[in-house]
């Protein structure tokens, strides 16, 4: 398996089965020119792409550089062989080399094979907190 940083709107196209829903080449292409977006793509020996995590850098004046894990997603057929894990570490490895003081991710309370994948790459558990949302517009594939 190898891991590397996705650099052209083809590869993201190419890992279209990993996203929630098809990717588009506009926003593709947006994500890679955005400053501090990150997706990494993990390639099985036979260069199918088995699984990504993404990333977005966050910089706030008073507290420095973190990393927000935005989504992690296996391919159902390469799950349950420390993929997720691989590609956490990956994540939190450019996270160092960015001189990110710390990354943090978001995840469903129930989602257990997400909080044992976080947990066997070293995550702490920082307690509960409330999310909420503000509907904007149209949903996406809407």
């Amino acid at each position: 398996m190898e891991i590397r940083r996705a650099t052209t709107v083809a590869e993201l196209l190419a890992a279209g089965h990993l996203f929630d829903g098809p990717p588009r080449e506009a926003w593709a292409a947006a994500f890679l020119a955005a400053s501090g977006h990150l997706m990494l793509i993990a390639y099985a020996e036979d260069g199918f792409p088995a699984g990504f995590v993404s990333g977005i850098e966050m910089l706030h004046p008073d507290k420095g550089s973190e990393m927000c894990l935005y989504e992690l997603s296996v391919d159902e057929g390469h799950r349950r062989r420390g993929l997720g894990r691989a590609l956490t570490e990956a994540l939190l490895d450019r996270a160092r080399e960015r001189g990110c003081y710390g990354a943090w991710v978001g995840v469903d309370t129930d989602n257990a094979p997400a909080l044992a994948t976080y947990r066997s790459a070293g995550a702490v558990d920082e307690g509960v907190f409330a999310m909420r949302g503000w509907p904007l517009g149209e949903e996406p594939g809407a």
